[in-house]
């Protein structure tokens, strides 16, 4: 095995870096995911805007020298060989593009499968996790995907845990994030767990992150026109989604794909199962949901959020949808956020 990069090599006066992070890039890996990732560690571990490796050091490991391509076309070369995986507090698998048959080759596979018999945690980012998983190494594990990709993730690895409406998971052995933002958030989660808060903190303002988001945090979706088919009923969906505050009237939904309501209520209904009217609704009830679980805002700022002038129809109308009142469906998030707290401590 090689030997890594120049940094580490040439910094042995350096104090040991606290938190060590080994990547490992698919093939056509979301380069959002992987920078985001990097950027928090680099501003977390720098000192005086040098981009030091103060406390914290990174590697990207293949078993080649070759240029790696991201799905955006932007090329990342390996800077170590793959080494003791022991040399990392952590390996991180960048994933991407699903529709690659073999993001990664057998070498890369057995590399994984070393560091987790050495009990060195695994992260996947993105469709890193569909790697893991494929290797096995995603069992008795919770494994966080997007929601763009829970039902093939279900699909293909029907016996292990996934969950879509977290941004992040993260126990002693694996992690994992949807993807995108949450990227920052899983890594500042391990800033503030290995180096400190006040390091978290420097990353975030640098990246002009207000506040980062747990992995008790809910992902925004588009629950409706997921696995929607007809691009009408999509466009549709869209628009009412761009006018949850201030509303829409059918007629003009119906205009802006050509139909007029009638037409529009039957596509509806054969597409969606629903009225547009019922779709809706439901969009504005499942827009409030996400806000109640993501924020503190008093529920009457959650209801002119999603365009009710009155805390009481809104409420009437949520506990309609969800048959609880949006204070309950707090309270029991607040609940399993607890438990989940204790699990994670004690794993």
């Amino acid at each position: 095995m090689g030997q890594t990069g120049q940094l580490r090599a040439s910094d042995r006066a350096s104090p040991v870096p606290r938190l060590r992070i080994g990547f490992v890039l698919a093939r056509s890996f979301t380069l959002s995911a992987f920078a985001l990732f990097v950027d928090t560690l680099r501003l977390a571990s720098d000192q005086l805007d040098r981009s030091g490796r103060v406390l914290a050091d990174w590697q990207v490991l293949g078993s080649t020298r070759h240029l790696i391509s991201s799905s955006c076309g932007i090329q990342v070369a390996p800077t170590s060989d793959f080494v003791d995986p022991r040399q990392f507090d952590y390996i991180a698998v960048v994933g991407g593009l699903l529709s690659v048959k073999q993001p990664v080759d057998n070498e890369t596979v057995q590399f994984l499968k070393d560091a987790a018999a050495k009990r060195v945690p695994l992260i996947g980012l993105c469709t890193g996790t569909f790697i893991l998983a494929d290797a096995g190494l995603m069992k008795g594990h919770p494994t966080c995907v997007s929601w763009l990709h829970y039902q093939e993730f279900r699909e293909r690895f029907p016996d292990l845990e996934v969950r879509a409406d977290r941004l992040f998971n993260l126990d002693r052995r694996r992690g994992s994030c949807a993807g995108g933002s949450s990227a920052a958030d899983l890594a500042a989660a391990l800033v503030r767990r290995h180096i400190s808060r006040d390091a978290e903190r420097n990353a975030l303002e640098v990246l002009q992150i207000e506040k980062a988001r747990t992995q008790f945090d809910i992902q925004t979706r588009q629950p409706l026109r997921e696995h929607i088919s007809d691009p009408r009923v999509a466009a549709v969906l869209i628009t009412m989604e761009q006018h949850i505050e201030a509303g829409i009237a059918i007629e003009k939904l119906a205009a802006s794909v050509g139909l007029s309501r009638r037409q529009l209520e039957r596509v509806f209904q054969e597409k969606a199962k629903m009225s547009p009217a019922m779709a809706f609704r439901r969009l504005r009830m499942e827009r409030a949901r996400q806000i109640l679980l993501a924020s503190e805002k008093p529920i009457i700022e959650v209801a002119l959020d999603v365009g009710f002038a009155s805390t009481s129809h809104f409420t009437r109308e949520f506990r309609r949808t969800f048959d609880r009142t949006p204070a309950e469906v707090r309270n029991s998030a607040a609940r399993e956020r607890r438990e989940m707290s204790k699990t994670a401590a004690r794993r």
